[in-house]
């Protein structure tokens, strides 16, 4: 899984923002890594240099085999809030797909039910 971490001008610390978001994401998608190919977070501060509430923003893209891309967004009051809640419903949201795949795998496998009649029926 190849995790990708843009910001806008406004966020500071960028490599160091950069290597912690990967790590919040590796963490939250371990589980299911093998089945995603890249996960894009992009990390941005809405009202800039003015302080306000849920102003820090997290979006994330993620990219399953076979798939269109999953994309979610988080805002929050402070980025590591957006980070971390970003990751928690993009867990969620790829769970629920991967759920739904195997659930239809499993219906397709299984055999049709025979008509059920009596051996000896008249």
């Amino acid at each position: 899984m190849q995790i990708q971490v843009n910001t806008d001008r406004h966020t500071e610390g960028h490599e160091r923002l950069a290597t912690w978001a990967s790590g919040v994401v590796e963490q939250a998608l371990s589980h299911v890594s093998d089945r995603i190919t890249r996960v894009e977070v992009h990390l941005s501060d809405e009202n800039g240099d003015k302080r306000g509430q849920h102003d820090q923003r997290c979006m994330m893209e993620a990219r399953l085999e076979g798939r269109q891309p999953i994309a979610i967004t988080h805002q929050a009051a402070t980025m590591d809030q957006a980070v971390k809640g970003a990751a928690e419903k993009l867990t969620g949201a790829v769970e629920s797909i991967l759920g739904r795949l195997r659930d239809q795998r499993h219906h397709q496998a299984e055999p049709l039910p025979e008509e059920a009649t009596p051996p000896d029926a008249p």
